[in-house]
C-alpha cells in the first residue's frame, strides 16, 4: 500500500522531533514520537516503530554503559519484562485504537505532570528482587502494547533510591531487552511488514539529524526551562491524544 505524503510528512516531523528531545533532553523518544505519529499511523505501526527505534538509540546507551551494569540487579527485571511483553503485544488485538491514544495520552499526562511537579513519592528501599520482577512485568505489558519500554523501569529505579548513573545502567538494558523482545513478539503477529520496514529507512535520517541537532543544543540552552518546556509540550500532546481517543 502506498503511503500517503502526509502520514510520511507526519513520521518524518516526529522522528525528527523526538530524536532532538532526546539528544538535547535525554529521554522520552517514544512518548514524543507516538504524540505525533498517532495522528497518521496507526497504534500498531507506532509501536513497531517505537519499538525499531529504540533499539538503535538504547543499544548505543548501553554501549556506553556496559561498564556499570550490574547483572544481578538487572536480571529481574528484564525476567519480569520478558513476561509482561506477549501480553502487551495482545492488548494490541483487543483494545481499540481509540483507548490505546487514550491511555498513551494519560500516561503523557501522568509523566509530565509528575516531572513538572515532583512530588515526594515514597521509597522503596526495602524491597527486594520479587518486585523488581513485577515491576519489570509491568513495563513488559506498558512496552508489549505501546512500545514505550523504559518508562516502568525509570519510575521503580527511582523508587528505588539508586543513584542516577545506577538507574540508568538498570532501565536502559532493560529498555533494550524490551524492545528486543517486543520486536520479535510483533514480528510473530505480523506487524513487520513491507511499509513499516519502507518508513523505518525514510526515518534513518530524520532520526540522525534530530539527534545531532539535540546534541548540539545541549548545554547551550538554559536547562530549566527547556526542561519545562519539553514537559508542557508533553503535556499538551498528551491532553490531545486523549481528546482524539474520547472523541474518535
Amino acid at each position: 500500500m502506498e503511503t500517503s505524503l502526509f502520514t510520511l510528512a507526519v513520521f518524518v516531523l516526529g522522528t525528527a522531533t523526538a530524536a532532538l528531545v532526546t539528544g538535547l533532553a535525554g529521554f522520552a523518544f517514544g512518548l514524543v514520537a507516538a504524540a505525533i505519529w498517532l495522528y497518521a499511523l496507526t497504534p500498531i505501526q507506532t509501536t513497531t516503530l517505537i519499538v525499531a527505534y529504540g533499539l538503535l538509540v538504547q543499544g548505543y546507551a548501553v554501549w556506553k554503559l556496559r561498564r556499570s551494569i550490574n547483572v544481578g540487579r538487572l536480571a529481574p527485571l528484564i525476567i519480569g519484562s520478558a513476561i509482561g511483553v506477549p501480553f502487551g503485544i495482545l492488548l494490541l488485538r483487543w483494545v481499540p485504537p481509540a483507548t490505546i491514544r487514550a491511555a498513551i495520552g494519560l500516561l503523557l499526562i501522568a509523566f509530565s505532570l509528575y516531572n513538572l511537579f515532583r512530588p515526594a513519592l515514597p521509597t522503596a528501599k526495602e524491597t527486594g528482587r520479587l518486585a523488581d520482577a513485577g515491576a519489570g512485568l509491568i513495563n513488559g505489558l506498558v512496552g508489549g502494547s505501546t512500545g514505550l519500554a523504559g518508562i516502568v523501569v525509570v519510575i521503580w529505579s527511582s523508587l528505588r533510591g539508586w543513584p542516577r548513573d545506577e538507574q540508568r545502567a538498570e532501565f536502559q538494558p532493560t529498555g533494550v531487552a524490551t524492545f528486543f523482545i517486543t520486536l520479535i513478539g510483533l514480528g510473530g503477529i505480523g506487524a513487520i511488514t513491507t511499509e513499516n520496514a519502507e518508513l523505518f529507512a525514510i526515518g534513518l535520517p530524520a532520526l540522525a539529524l534530530g539527534t545531532w541537532g539535540g546534541w548540539k543544543l545541549y548545554g547551550k540552552l538554559d536547562e530549566r526551562k527547556f526542561r519545562i518546556a519539553v514537559l508542557v509540550l508533553l503535556l499538551l500532546s498528551g491532553m490531545s491524544l486523549m481528546i482524539m481517543g474520547l472523541i474518535s
